[in-house]
């Protein structure tokens, strides 16, 4: 026999999800919390990296209350509900879903957050905050216990997140000191050249990176901007449903970079 969902309220996971986050404390780009507004019963929730139509959609037929996304809808603030971003609070409206966004405070947290996860995975000890941004470190470096190639940890970075994976194989052959920032994390490679980090593992690449990681002895791994940004939704979802007993969901949506 099932047992009957666990049931919470909007405002009581928003409230912990802004405390545990640090929402208001991280300057961002993203306007971070709850976009849109829905109903206050919440018995599932759904997670994915973007809000877009096709996440809202999944998360209605999944039978989701409230979606929390890592990318949301607004940016500096809203200038007109037209076109795409209108049909988008629409649908949510019209199906009273609420939509909670995260995206530098996931960025770099410390235990629920994408880099954290990332540097978990690749067993990295002795972790600190690394990589600079609008004043806060949103990545984190550390050590790997033995020395490894490039190819040995694209090949787990592709295991592990399941994106297609690239590098410039451009530093030390033995890595030992590893740097993570997710997703579009390219501008730190200087901060990564000046500290003599061996490798430098971000999301999308930029075509300057080339050769400032070749005249900088730099290896970089591109793990894909989505598949470096799932797993802090991921652990955001395992910590509400341990926490209020709710039903969680992963809502894989990749694209293509």
């Amino acid at each position: 026999m099932n047992s009957p969902h666990h049931q919470t309220s909007r405002n009581t996971v928003v409230s912990l999800l802004d405390k545990t986050l640090r929402t208001s404390e991280i300057s961002d780009r993203s306007v971070n919390g709850l976009q849109v507004e829905g109903t206050d019963k919440i018995m599932k929730i759904g997670l994915a990296v973007d809000a877009c139509l096709e996440a809202y959609k999944l998360a209605q037929k999944k039978g989701c209350q409230m979606i929390i996304v890592h990318h949301g809808i607004i940016w500096e603030g809203i200038k007109s509900i037209t076109g795409p971003l209108y049909k988008q609070i629409e649908f949510l409206v019209r199906n009273n879903i609420n939509l909670y966004a995260s995206h530098l405070p996931l960025d770099c947290h410390p235990t629920l957050g994408n880099n954290i996860q990332i540097a978990k995975a690749l067993g990295l000890s002795n972790i600190q905050p690394f990589g600079t941004y609008r004043g806060i470190k949103i990545g984190f470096e550390g050590y790997l216990k033995t020395a490894a190639s490039v190819k040995s940890i694209s090949d787990l970075v592709k295991r592990k997140f399941g994106g297609p994976v690239s590098s410039l194989p451009f530093g030390p052959q033995k890595i030992r000191r590893v740097a993570i920032v997710s997703g579009g994390g390219s501008s730190s490679i200087p901060e990564a050249i000046e500290k003599k980090i061996d490798l430098y593992i971000t999301g999308e690449s930029s075509h300057e990176n080339h050769h400032a990681a070749l005249e900088g002895n730099l290896n970089v791994i591109y793990g894909g901007h989505y598949h470096t940004e799932k797993a802090g939704v991921q652990a955001v979802g395992k910590f509400l449903s341990k926490k209020f007993g709710v039903e969680t969901e992963f809502l894989d949506i990749p694209t293509l970079v």
